[in-house]
């Protein structure tokens, strides 16, 4: 009698569970095929609390883009670095410098068979020819000066400056720097478009930087300028000058910014939209880019642009000092540690040593940082340096280690 209750319970069961799965599938079909088959819009604003939304289409048979807000989209795209090339980009100008060079030669069919017996019997032709040298610059004042490097305008006989909007004017060299490669162009204009100049000191390693200028020349018949953007690599790149070249780069702003040819001369700015270098020079294995560029700090660029325009050239520093080698009799003489350095033979009175406090027989072991072991070593330590600029150096007096600040003064002439 158990068994029978226990097998009579199994198959109800059985049945009880059949008859749920089997409402369940039906309620289940049922629902599903309304989803897909009823007009949402003929439901109500409100349906069991919720809000209904609609959109109206018309069946055309077609089918029907999605529609999108880009109003964020398009915010984003006006970041900071867009925002600082508008700002920036007007003042920009190519710089098209024209050198004139005066050719000697002779004619093909005279060098080929009389140039042994006649060559100083007959004169040579002699003709002009224009070598044009392009590079990039920027209008720094409402009064139309330009910053630019040396070496796009050096021995220019015409120089000409393009603006972004095609306007042309003829620029006078008011003055350069060669040793620094900064020139200060100006030009004639009313209410030119100007730059903002920043503050090289305060830069970061890290932040944003842009390279403007037009890399392209006249080549695309295009004078607006191109922008290419990347950060600060590093600060206070030191390149000291080549024996062909009496150039020297003191404290350089290393980007990876493209500078391409033709870029020479323009600006480098931060995401402020304002000035802080002179693009100058690249490292590079195949003449382009290779995200290894330099440029001038801006505030150097003050420097020299202001010597300039106050004094219509770079001053001449007086240092005041005659110095010499230390030779192994002096430094037993004055019981010197070591012969590093250079010793203090001379010091001309209301030089800027005499007014640091430099005295005869002081060694010099430090100059800004830069240990001094040779003439060279001192040579280089004042490279750049400019009337008004502070000079920190350890000198060694009567066995002790002092610090003397010295302002450079300017040589009378």
């Amino acid at each position: 009698m158990k068994i029978n209750s226990r097998k009579g319970s199994s198959l109800s069961q059985f049945i009880w569970i059949l008859s749920i799965s089997l409402f369940s599938g039906l309620f289940g079909g049922a629902l599903v095929w309304g989803v897909f088959n009823y007009d949402i819009t003929s439901l109500p604003d409100s349906f069991f609390g919720l809000t209904v939304s609609r959109q109206e289409e018309k069946l055309s048979g077609s089918a029907h883009p999605v529609s999108y807000d880009n109003s964020n989209i398009d915010n984003s795209r006006r970041n900071a670095i867009v925002q600082a090339a508008e700002q920036i980009g007007p003042a920009v100008v190519t710089i098209n410098a024209i050198q004139t060079r005066y050719v000697r030669s002779y004619d093909s069919f005279y060098n080929d068979f009389f140039s042994g017996f006649f060559r100083n019997l007959v004169p040579p032709q002699v003709y002009q020819e224009k070598i044009p040298s392009l590079g990039s610059g920027f209008i720094i004042n409402k009064d139309g000066y330009i910053l630019t490097n040396e070496h796009v305008v050096s021995h220019a006989d015409e120089i000409n400056v393009i603006f972004t909007d095609g306007r042309e004017f003829e620029a006078v060299l008011v003055g350069s720097d060669p040793e620094s490669d900064i020139a200060a162009l100006k030009i004639s204009v009313e209410n030119p478009p100007y730059v903002t100049l920043g503050d090289s000191d305060e830069l970061l390693i890290g932040e944003w930087a842009m390279a403007i200028g037009n890399p392209f020349g006249n080549l695309l018949s295009d004078t607006h300028p191109s922008v290419t953007v990347g950060v600060i690599s590093a600060l206070n790149r030191d390149f000291k000058p080549q024996q062909s070249d009496d150039r020297s780069y003191r404290n350089m702003i290393q980007t990876d910014a493209a500078i391409n040819p033709g870029n020479s001369g323009g600006p480098l700015v931060n995401s402020l939209g304002e000035v802080i270098g002179i693009n100058t020079f690249i490292f590079t294995q195949g003449g382009g880019s290779i995200g290894i560029g330099f440029a001038i700090p801006i505030n150097h660029a003050k420097k020299v642009f202001n010597e300039i325009n106050e004094y219509g050239n770079i001053r001449d520093v007086w240092i005041g000092l005659e110095v010499q080698a230390i030779s192994p009799a002096i430094v037993r003489s004055l019981r010197l540690q070591t012969k590093r350095g250079l010793i203090v033979t001379r010091i001309e009175k209301s030089s800027s040593a005499h007014d640091a406090g430099f005295e005869p027989a002081d060694v010099i072991r430090e100059i800004d940082g830069v240990p001094v072991n040779s003439y060279e070593d001192a040579d280089t330590a004042f490279i750049g340096k400019r009337v008004g600029d502070s000079v920190r150096c350890i000198v060694e007096r009567n066995g002790r280690q002092i610090e003397l600040s010295m302002t450079l003064k300017g040589l009378s002439k």
